[in-house]
């Protein structure tokens, strides 16, 4: 069944009601999030997204909401891990904490228009070339074993040649001011100041996730509308689960290969599409059940490994919590 262009409509314009409601209403004054609004934001971020779940259940039946749910999570899973990347650019950079919500914002605003754009090429593929699904497949094995036998490493962004290009090509300035992305001189030129630069760095990031997170996605269903809203209602609430985990999200010390187990997992499904579907409801059930075993081994396990970003102050990479 096709989902009604008002399903559409009606979506977006309520993601960006929202937004708005957070942008001009509760972030009108730069601040660094505290804990307790960070955790208030998270629990309103899922409890929409589940809502918004319970919608898709009334309207389109069980199978779109158990894909929904699947898809979700799979997807939420996966951005805790983008969270060890948003420290590394904010460190790399110095941004001062009460500017980084402000990042991730924009940030966020502008990935609902690329993931849009990928989501649609990916599925008007799979749709037209069957084949591109086992590529897809393979992609996601190759993509989990890279995951669990590849340590992560330290990387300085400010030293990437995406930077190196922005500074040779774009009019930019060396030091912040304020939460601009852009300044007037005096002689009336414009420019560009690091926290746009800030921003580049984290849309092009969220684009090599999207490579990731997308094929994913189309190996739970691919039904455009369920990929595209799942995708996106994990996206919001990214920016509210950075502030309330980014401190933390190195201590869950088996996230990444309970994360490299599910990309394989489904890996497999999408190659075994044509021979054995697997049923939603076990493909959910096996991916939470991965992800709780992650969650349970890590806060059992005895040793806590060395901080990912040594010799830097915690000020400078995760934000301060107010308690």
């Amino acid at each position: 069944m096709q989902t009604p262009l008002w399903f559409w409509i009606a979506f977006n314009a309520c993601v960006l009601i929202v937004l708005a409601i957070d942008l001009f209403g509760f972030q009108r004054r730069a601040h660094a999030p505290s804990l307790r609004e960070a955790a208030v934001w998270t629990c309103i971020w899922i409890v929409l997204s589940l809502g918004f779940n319970a919608f898709i259940w009334h309207w389109e039946g069980q199978a779109k909401a158990l894909e929904f749910l699947t898809g979700y999570l799979v997807e939420y899973s996966l951005s805790v891990d983008n969270i060890f990347v948003f420290v590394l650019v904010f460190s790399s950079f110095q941004v001062p904490t009460e500017y980084q919500h402000r990042v991730l914002f924009w940030g966020i605003l502008s990935a609902l228009v690329l993931r849009g754009l990928m989501i649609g090429l990916g599925v008007a593929f799979i749709q037209s070339f069957h084949w591109v699904l086992y590529l897809f497949g393979i992609f996601l094995l190759f993509t989990g074993a890279k995951m669990l036998w590849h340590q992560r490493t330290v990387r300085d962004f400010n030293q990437s040649r995406l930077v190196h290009l922005a500074r040779r090509l774009l009019p930019l300035v060396d030091r912040y001011h304020g939460p601009q992305f852009s300044v007037r001189l005096e002689n009336g030129r414009r420019v560009l100041t690091p926290l746009a630069l800030v921003l580049i760095v984290i849309e092009a990031t969220d684009v090599l996730f999207a490579v990731d997170s997308i094929p994913a996605i189309l190996g739970i269903t691919t039904d455009p509308f369920i990929v595209y809203t799942s995708n996106i209602c994990a996206i919001l609430g990214l920016r509210s689960l950075y502030f309330l985990l980014a401190g933390l999200v190195d201590r869950v010390t088996y996230l990444k290969p309970a994360l490299a187990i599910v990309l394989a997992f489904i890996g497999v499904k999408m190659l075994l599409a044509d021979i054995y579907p697997v049923p939603t409801v076990i493909s959910l059930c096996v991916i939470a059940s991965i992800l709780l075993a992650a969650i349970g081994l890590s806060s059992l396990a005895k040793r806590r490994s060395k901080p990912i970003l040594a010799g830097i102050e915690p000020t400078e990479c995760y934000p301060t919590i107010k308690r």
